[in-house]
């Protein structure tokens, strides 16, 4: 059944409702603006309220500044990708209700790895909405061990969600007339599931993607895997025209804009008819492969020569 909905043009989007103490705040220098909700900004949480935009007919940013969450509309509901962590989801909540929607219709959950940014708001917003939780079962793992560790400074352990969806390589997410499928892309955690879709701008479709792994972690392993992944989506997916990224800067490999989200979101407020859509990049996306394959190969001859250690340097969470 098609949705009804109210659309929020949303302008002057950027940290629009926050105090002025945080409107005040912003990049420090030799920061681009997204990378300063990672940097400088990252604490700041009323800065990191960003309002949520539409970026396509079907596709919605409704995550915080640091890390994303992207809304589906479908003709039978809403798929939620991601959910960011406390203190910020129910600002993810309330995001999805301004873009014009009620958050009980979302039906799904699609996590792209099982790290706590990205996972942290699941169980909260399943509670809400009785949405299915999917991902594949090595994020399943991961987010299972989450919920049994205690968190910083001796906190009780993250709300994790109850094991549901287990996806694995070609399972397709159907929801009304809109189809994601699944990839296994490894490296960045040994899952970090993928999905191919389509979205629209004005009714024209656009091949889009949702890599699920930002960088890679874990030493020469997860590097090779990473890497492997890499060379999968150069072969494979090279005409990607709307790379729909995880984080709004990536810190491993920052995307050749300076911002992955944020940036190309400014540009999409100021668009005007006839102009060519900020988030259609399919030159950007192969740029970024590229970098990100250098730089993996670096990292596996870091890793081999004993530079790096841990979980493996700058990797994204």
């Amino acid at each position: 059944m098609s949705m009804t909905r109210a659309v929020v043009v949303v302008a002057g989007w950027l940290l629009a409702g926050a105090p002025l103490a945080a409107q005040t705040a912003g990049p420090a220098a030799g920061e681009t603006l997204s990378q300063s909700y990672r940097g400088s900004q990252s604490r700041n949480v009323e800065y990191q309220k960003v309002a949520p935009f539409k970026v396509f007919d079907n596709l919605y940013y409704v995550g915080p500044g640091n890390v994303a969450v992207w809304l589906i509309e479908t003709t039978d509901g809403l798929i939620l990708i991601d959910t960011a962590q406390e203190p910020l989801v129910d600002h993810v909540i309330d995001s999805v209700r301004k873009v014009g929607f009620d958050p009980k219709n979302i039906r799904y959950i699609l996590l792209t790895h099982g790290h706590l940014d990205h996972f942290g708001g699941a169980a909260k917003i399943q509670a809400l909405s009785g949405a299915r939780v999917a991902t594949l079962e090595e994020d399943w793992q991961l987010i299972e061990a989450a919920g049994k560790q205690a968190g910083r400074g001796g906190q009780p352990p993250p709300a994790v969600p109850k094991r549901d969806l287990v996806l694995e390589e070609g399972d397709v997410v159907r929801l009304g007339k809109t189809e994601l499928r699944t990839y296994h892309l490894p490296g960045h955690t040994a899952g970090s599931p993928s999905w191919s879709f389509t979205v629209f701008d004005n009714g024209r479709p656009h091949k889009a993607f949702i890599f699920g792994g930002p960088g890679q972690r874990n030493g020469v392993e997860g590097g090779t895997q990473f890497l492997n992944s890499i060379r999968r989506l150069k072969k494979e997916f090279s005409d990607v025209e709307v790379p729909v990224h995880v984080h709004s800067y990536l810190n491993t490999y920052p995307v050749p804009e300076g911002g992955a989200i944020l940036e190309p979101g400014l540009k999409l407020k100021d668009r005007r008819p006839g102009q060519s859509h900020p988030f259609v990049n399919n030159a950007g996306w192969r740029a970024w492969l590229d970098v990100a394959e250098a730089g993996t190969i670096k990292y596996i001859e870091d890793a081999k020569a004993g530079r790096i250690g841990g979980r493996g340097g700058n990797a994204e969470n």
